[in-house]
């Protein structure tokens, strides 16, 4: 049976009253959904040694003893997680689902085959990173849903440091329901050294995202544009809010301007990641001010959430509650990521 993640629901109830019968008349509106999430899969890599990657550690005789039988888990539970994300609403797993921490194509094409995601036929973006640990980003779609009109790999230069490289960030053009929608999709540089350390590296990777983002509406002030991925700042470091600079309400956010999704999860406590007895949000979804915009037909954000599941947590012990990981201090656990996913809806009313 095909599987559309463009559906029609219910989502609103609008009350009509009307005073000469003294009667109330209840009319549904009804709504096209789509789905937008990220996952940071932290670590999927194959078995196979690739002479260009930093993989020695994911192979069979690596200090992870990396075989087919683990990778094979890995890619069940990665599946059985992107097939439930937001599924409670649409029925299906997301239309579109950037994804960070892969080794290569390869992988990506056994992830979307795999039983519980095969249905779907997702199509991949995938460019190959400079980054020294010789993982990337890509995006999945479903081509039932969206139709990409445009993908571009942009390297971030650091000035005076040559010798650094690290992941490029994807940019994917895509129409949905004769909407054209971007999707950028980042892994910001690693906290590696220390917070404040590496906060340039990170506030480098935030104005290149911001010149994208520029960049888009240079050529549509109206553009319709989500920025996704592991950030690895928090919603109010400066990377986000000097550099890319992203609005912490809706009521703030103007036109040309960016709203974080994240903010009010960030501030209410909630998390995507837990290190040392405190949670970040690292993991983030950030909308163009057309999303949000009362005035604006189509596509419009509907809801953000965390999807923290309690099957991706630990059960017992220090750590419980914690994401649960597929090593933890090199011990083998067989779980699912560092990272719990995120994800947004866009409602879209039916006329």
């Amino acid at each position: 049976m095909k599987q559309n993640n463009v559906i029609f629901i219910a989502l609103f109830v609008v009350v009509f009253s009307f005073i000469q019968k003294k009667n109330i008349q209840a009319q549904e509106k009804q709504f096209k959904v789509v789905s937008v999430a990220f996952y940071n899969l932290e670590n999927l890599f194959d078995t196979i040694d690739t002479p260009d990657k930093n993989d020695v550690e994911f192979l069979p005789d690596g200090d992870y003893k990396w075989d087919t039988k683990k990778y094979n888990s890995k890619l069940e539970k990665m599946s059985e997680v992107i097939a439930q994300i937001g599924a409670d609403v649409t029925k299906s797993a997301p239309s579109v689902i950037g994804v960070s921490e892969l080794e290569n194509r390869k992988v990506l094409e056994d992830l979307v085959n795999m039983p519980l995601l095969k249905n779907y036929n997702f199509d991949i973006v995938h460019y190959e990173s400079p980054d020294r640990r010789g993982v990337d980003v890509a995006l999945l779609y479903q081509p039932s849903v969206m139709k990409v009109i445009n993908t571009r790999s942009a390297t971030l230069k650091i000035k005076g440091q040559d010798g650094f490289f690290t992941r490029d960030q994807l940019v994917v053009s895509g129409i949905i329901d004769g909407e054209t929608i971007h999707f950028i999709v980042n892994h910001w540089p690693s906290r590696t050294g220390g917070e404040k350390t590496s906060r340039p590296l990170r506030n480098a990777a935030a104005d290149l995202t911001r010149s994208l983002v520029d960049s888009i509406m240079t050529t549509d002030p109206n553009a319709k544009i989500i920025v996704m991925g592991d950030l690895n700042d928090d919603p109010h470091n400066e990377s986000l809010i000097k550099h890319l600079k992203a609005k912490k309400t809706i009521d703030e956010t103007k036109p040309g301007e960016l709203y974080n999704c994240m903010y009010d999860l960030y501030k209410k406590g909630v998390g995507t990641l837990a290190y040392r007895d405190a949670w970040n949000i690292f993991d983030q979804l950030i909308v163009s001010y057309p999303l949000i915009a009362k005035d604006q037909q189509g596509f419009k954000l509907y809801r953000t959430r965390v999807f923290d599941k309690d099957f991706l947590k630990n059960e017992s012990g220090k750590y419980k509650g914690y994401p649960k990981r597929t090593h933890a201090g090199g011990v083998y656990q067989n779980g699912y990521s560092d990272h719990f996913p995120v994800y947004l809806l866009l409602t879209k009313e039916i006329n």
